[in-house]
C-alpha cells in the first residue's frame, strides 16, 4: 500500500485555524510521506520543482511538475508521496476546513 522508504518527509505547519492548514513539505531524495488519506479537499503549489512518485495502493505513477505548479483534489485521496528526484523538492498543501 506504501513506498518502502526509510527518510520521511518532513511537515512543517504554517497555517492551523478554523479555515484552513497550510502545510509546507520538504522532500530529500528519496523521502514519503508514508500513506495517508485527505479527509479535507486540498491543493499543493510546488515550491522546488522535481517528480513525484505516487501510489494510490494499487498503482504507481509519477508526475514531473515545476515550481509554482499547482493542482487541486477532493477529500477522500488516499496515497503515500515519494520524491523520485535526485534532488529535493518542496511544495505547500493547503487543506479547506470548509
Amino acid at each position: 500500500m506504501a513506498f518502502s522508504c526509510t527518510i520521511p518527509a518532513r511537515p512543517t505547519v504554517q497555517v492551523d485555524d478554523d479555515r484552513v492548514r497550510i502545510t509546507r513539505w520538504d522532500f530529500e531524495p528519496g523521502a514519503c510521506t508514508g500513506w495517508h488519506e485527505h479527509a479535507m479537499p486540498y491543493c499543493v503549489i510546488m515550491v522546488l520543482g522535481g517528480t513525484l512518485a505516487l501510489h494510490d495502493g494499487t498503482t504507481e505513477s509519477q508526475v514531473t511538475l515545476a515550481a509554482g505548479d499547482a493542482y487541486a483534489r477532493p477529500s477522500g485521496i488516499k496515497h503515500d508521496v515519494k520524491n523520485a528526484s535526485d534532488h529535493p523538492i518542496a511544495f505547500v498543501e493547503v487543506e479547506m476546513k470548509r
